[in-house]
């Protein structure tokens, strides 16, 4: 499983990292492995604003669908249109091209509350 050590991650299989005054929000590697070959995307519209732990977009694939929560409140301010397209980016480059949404965050704090990705790396062990 592959990490992003910039990031912070949710028991969800989310991802979330600071860049400038906005966050970048996507699934990780580990959700990608576990979805197998990502089929669709259906992402939230620039200037949606969500609550901590909204549902903001589901992302299909060929085993499931999963709905995407958003771990921290905010603005959507870029979408990457791109996976709309190309759904599959989100399984060979989850922390890169693959990055979902741009947001600017209502309580920037909450990144905080996030797990490390040392702590993310033992989660993800324990649930197997």
């Amino acid at each position: 499983m592959k990490l992003d050590k910039d990031a912070r991650y949710t028991k969800e299989h989310e991802w979330i990292r600071k860049e400038g005054e906005l966050f970048i929000y996507g699934i990780s590697d580990h959700a990608q492995d576990q979805l197998s070959d990502i089929v669709f995307l259906e992402p939230p519209e620039v200037g949606d604003s969500f609550a901590q732990g909204d549902s903001i977009g589901v992302v299909e694939s060929v085993k499931a669908a999963s709905d995407l929560y958003l771990p921290m409140s905010g603005e959507i301010v870029k979408v990457n249109d791109a996976l709309v397209d190309a759904p599959e980016i989100m399984n060979s480059d989850p922390y890169g091209e693959a990055w979902i949404i741009k947001f600017k965050a209502s309580d920037p704090a909450e990144f905080d509350q996030l797990m490390s990705p040392e702590d993310y790396e033992k989660y993800t062990q324990e649930e197997e």
